[in-house]
């Protein structure tokens, strides 16, 4: 009975830690003419986790963190294993900044690599994507698809 009740447990934990990392049906975003899949995080646990723990992310897939205002963001790479390409859009979905090649940090203390101003939406995606699309500030969001509600 106790090892059935803790098998159980640890299935109920795991599933809650998978779901960490997004917690809607991903979204297709268009930045620049091309399109990409991206994951979603629309609640603060999920956009804690991130992009943690990824050995890779494909290169036509990103991660969209939305927020519930618009305020200066800070990302940091912590237990991120893959470099990263970090996009800030406003609640216009225009680009206000980007961090681009941001290496991952193993090890605390890990650096922040904040917006240069005020952001809704953030659009995380293999290094190197932004400059071979040719991303440039005042860039155009599209988002195709459903967000969810967001907190």
């Amino acid at each position: 009975m106790l090892k059935s009740l803790l098998a159980a447990s640890l299935l109920v934990l795991g599933g809650h830690a998978c779901a960490a990392s997004t917690d809607v049906a991903p979204v297709n975003v268009i930045l620049h003419g091309q399109r990409f899949t991206a994951e979603l995080a629309t609640h603060e646990a999920a956009r804690e986790h991130g992009l943690m723990a990824r050995t890779t992310l494909a290169p036509d897939h990103g991660m969209l963190f939305v927020f519930p205002d618009t305020a200066p963001r800070g990302f940091w790479m912590k237990n991120t294993l893959i470099p990263l390409d970090i996009l800030y859009f406003d609640a216009e979905r225009k680009l206000v900044s980007a961090q681009l090649d941001v290496p991952p940090c193993k090890a605390a203390p890990c650096p922040v690599y904040p917006s240069a101003g005020p952001a809704r939406y953030v659009l995380e995606l293999s290094a190197g994507t932004a400059r071979r699309i040719g991303v440039r500030d005042g860039d155009t969001l599209t988002i195709d698809g459903r967000l969810g509600t967001v907190d």
